[in-house]
């Protein structure tokens, strides 16, 4: 299959087209900076910018008839919501959620047509349980989490798979949106929230060639479910999650993570 990878100069859109050529897909290697594809075994690389009308019409064309998109671009960022500048939440947003629908409707006329294609998006565990420090991050990925369901039940009449990915803590972490507030009055969340992160991957967080390797998964099997949590955190939080009502789950969170803020 040929298929197109948006944010693929880094981390999780590297691994995915690594995973991808190996699994002897064709793959077109996207990203804003063109030049940090040049290390990427790729079937063609191509400059694109998720935010540009302009950009996301170019690169379709340019990249030849396709039966897959990854939609792995994205923006993060930590800080309460109180100071979080409007400015790179709107960044945020236009390139994690917006971006991602921008692509989907380059595409989606030539699969509807054909009768089939694979939308795969690059969610987050933090698209179903939101984080102190990370509502505006986890505010782009419910948005992600609702988009995947609507196009599962608007796009599979004519033939076409839609598949959300929810990973947990992937290393190495994401592009943000540059620096962030970091106000005194929320000091003691940032220093219990990052040590509630080492407890939670004590282990050590897996690299981001468990999502490559889930997202080869989803294009050799056809009856992949919609969402599809990739790691072992990720597992425990949406499973615990999914068992429990509001209080309890967070009651069970906060032992579990030594949060007392």
């Amino acid at each position: 299959m040929r298929i197109l990878v948006t944010g693929a100069g880094r981390a999780i859109g590297a691994a995915t087209c690594t995973e991808l050529s190996k699994a002897g897909h064709e793959v077109v290697a996207t990203a804003r900076d063109v030049s940090l594809l040049d290390e990427l075994d790729v079937a063609l690389r191509l400059p694109l910018d998720v935010t540009s009308d302009e950009s996301v019409k170019a690169a379709v064309e340019a990249a030849g008839p396709l039966d897959g998109i990854i939609n792995n671009a994205a923006l993060g960022g930590t800080a309460p919501l109180e100071t979080y500048p409007i400015d790179k939440f709107r960044a945020m947003h236009e390139t994690n959620v917006v971006g991602t629908l921008r692509l989907i409707q380059a595409v989606v006329p030539a699969w509807r047509e054909r009768g089939s294609g694979v939308i795969v998006i690059i969610g987050s565990v933090q698209g179903r349980v939101s984080a102190p420090l990370g509502g505006a991050y986890g505010a782009s990925k419910f948005a992600l989490e609702a988009m995947t369901e609507s196009l599962h039940y608007e796009l599979r009449h004519f033939g076409i798979r839609t598949h959300i990915i929810e990973p947990g803590f992937i290393a190495p972490g994401m592009k943000d949106t540059g620096e962030l507030p970091r106000p005194a009055a929320y000091q003691g969340l940032y220093d219990e929230w990052e040590g509630a992160d080492d407890t939670l991957n004590a282990e050590g967080r897996p690299g981001p060639e468990v999502v490559g390797q889930a997202i080869v998964d989803i294009f050799a099997n056809e009856d992949s479910p919609l969402r599809i949590p990739v790691g072992a955190d990720a597992e425990l939080i949406l499973g615990t999650r999914a068992q429990l009502g509001d209080a309890e789950f967070e009651a069970v969170m906060r032992a579990t993570m030594g949060l007392t803020w």
